[in-house]
């Protein structure tokens, strides 16, 4: 038998390494019809906000070679509308919920996180800190270290539940944004967010997409995600969550070796929505075959 559990430091553990990665699979419920969603070890909800966002407007998804450019603008429906129609789905999840949170002001996150704090069926929270900070002139709260550490303080003072933030590439040296969440309060870092990219169409010369620069995701930044693991692994304790471009089982391993807890699924979603069955299958046969009685024993196993 192989133990694909996982434990994120001393306040919860996962029966499985796989999470799924925010935005890309909703609240859990819109595709609950086609994938067992109890296979994954978690779901991270779709970004909330405190009120309800329409978003961008289209054309605000393009695909490209190995990724798709998104520019949703946090398009959600709102804590109350959440917490009304989406609770009692999520409350008879057997994996675990963790509520993905975004904000242009400390407050907004603050208020969110209020909300919340009290549902006992939501083990935890992400964190989305590539949003502007308004009172700090439009500065992304992810990428300046005094910022950041200034919303993990009040966050970690609202909370006892797991508190992961995820983390942009799109800085200068994650590092220091890294061990500034560890000293802070953050339980766990999840690591990386989109990169910026875009696309033009040569008969129109026009952006594919309306807000011109949005998010890369997909196989495309998976490199650049692992060597932001590997960075951030050989400076901080806490675990920290892949996402990036993963596709299939031995990504999941190559990222765990690289310094990976465990990861989320994302872009994948959208061309095989059953990839967690071929994922979990790889994972078991690759521990049998290594001679690994715990896939937890390879995480930052990676000689670098």
């Amino acid at each position: 038998m192989v133990d694909l559990s996982i434990a994120l430091g001393n306040k919860l553990s996962l029966s499985n390494p796989i999470l799924t990665a925010s935005g890309t699979f909703g609240y859990g419920d819109e595709i609950s019809d086609i994938v067992d969603i109890g296979l994954y070890g978690g779901i991270v909800t779709k970004s909330l906000t405190l009120k309800p966002r329409k978003g961008n407007p289209p054309p605000r998804v393009v695909e490209t070679p190995c990724g798709m450019i998104n520019s949703i603008g946090l398009a959600n429906i709102g804590v109350d509308s959440f917490l009304e129609g989406k609770s009692e789905f999520l409350r008879n999840y057997t994996g675990k919920v963790f509520v993905n949170i975004a904000g242009r002001t400390d407050l907004e996150y603050c208020e969110i996180l209020k909300r919340l704090t009290e549902e006992n069926w939501i083990d935890g929270f992400e964190i989305n800190v590539s949003c502007p900070n308004v009172s700090e002139g439009g500065i992304e709260f992810g990428t300046d270290p005094k910022i950041l550490r200034k919303l993990v303080l009040k966050l970690r003072d609202l909370t006892d539940k797991f508190l992961m933030i995820k983390l942009s590439p799109n800085v200068t040296d994650i590092r220091i944004l890294a061990e500034t969440l560890q000293e802070f309060g953050a339980d766990a870092v999840s690591m990386i967010n989109t990169v910026y990219g875009s696309a033009v169409d040569i008969n129109t010369r026009k952006p594919l997409i309306n807000s011109v620069i949005g998010g890369l995701s997909g196989p495309a930044i998976k490199p650049i995600a692992i060597a932001n693991i590997i960075k951030a692994y050989q400076v901080i304790d806490i675990p920290i969550i892949g996402v990036g471009g993963i596709s299939s089982g031995k990504d999941v391993i190559e990222f765990m070796l690289a310094g990976a807890s465990a990861v989320q699924l994302g872009t994948v979603h959208f061309y095989n929505p059953l990839v967690i069955n071929e994922i979990l299958q790889f994972l078991k046969e690759y521990c049998l075959q290594n001679n690994i009685l715990s896939i937890g024993d390879i995480i930052g196993k990676a000689e670098v």
